[in-house]
């Protein structure tokens, strides 16, 4: 598991994904999500608009990442 940092209280899922260098576009990601390839928390998220939280775990495929605030 990797730790990817965030200047802010929480982060939209797909920014996330963006941000975290999971896919390389706003569509991309919204695309995976609505697939149900992406779990927060182990659990599966379809809201591309899902608030993430510093604690957080968002998992798609094998490729999990602890989200971390960096104020």
């Amino acid at each position: 598991m990797r730790e990817v940092y965030i200047k802010s209280e929480l982060i939209r899922l797909d920014q996330l994904l963006k941000w975290a260098d999971i896919t390389s576009s706003g569509g991309e990601a919204k695309t995976i999500i609505q697939q149900g390839l992406v779990k927060v928390n182990g659990e599966n998220s379809t809201q591309r608009t899902r608030k993430i939280f510093p604690g957080d775990v968002v998992t798609v495929e094998n490729d999990s990442i602890l989200i971390c605030f960096h104020g």
